[in-house]
């Protein structure tokens, strides 16, 4: 976790790089992403074989992986989906409320008897976010 804490400063500068280079030359910034886009790939590659060949040691006590399952370390998958969940249904969310409310709003000018019925539509669009909600709340459940 701290890796992504400290990576994100530089990310953000390299994305603000590149924002402004942009406007420049757009050749050089292509091929800046596609080598940046390559050496994550390549060290990502890495990584996963390295974790891969590694092949992990038994423990050699038994109260400590007692104590290491006790802590809820093991949870923290179960709460990373659960954040998924609720992030990425609300984002679903927000842009089937934009369109939705837009026609609502465009149909309503015309036809203001339509109020019902664009409500509708649009409660049924914010239903996602919602589904998101519900499902984060089982995994913390089980967690």
């Amino acid at each position: 976790m701290i890796i992504w804490l400290l990576g994100l400063p530089v990310l953000v500068a390299v994305s603000a790089g590149l924002a402004t280079l942009l406007r420049r030359r757009r050749e050089l910034v292509l091929k800046a992403v596609v080598g940046l886009n390559a050496a994550v790939l390549a060290v990502a590659t890495v990584v996963i074989i390295a974790a891969a060949s590694s092949g992990g040691e038994p423990a050699a006590d038994a109260t400590l992986v007692a104590a290491q399952t006790d802590s809820g370390s093991s949870s923290w998958a179960a709460l990373l989906g659960a954040a998924i969940a609720v992030a990425g249904s609300s984002i679903g969310a927000a842009i089937a409320v934009a369109y939705t409310g837009a026609a609502a709003l465009a149909a309503m000018s015309e036809r203001p008897e339509l109020f019902g019925r664009a409500m509708v539509i649009v409660g049924l669009a914010e239903g996602i976010a919602i589904y998101g909600l519900i499902i984060a709340v089982i995994l913390i459940g089980r967690a």
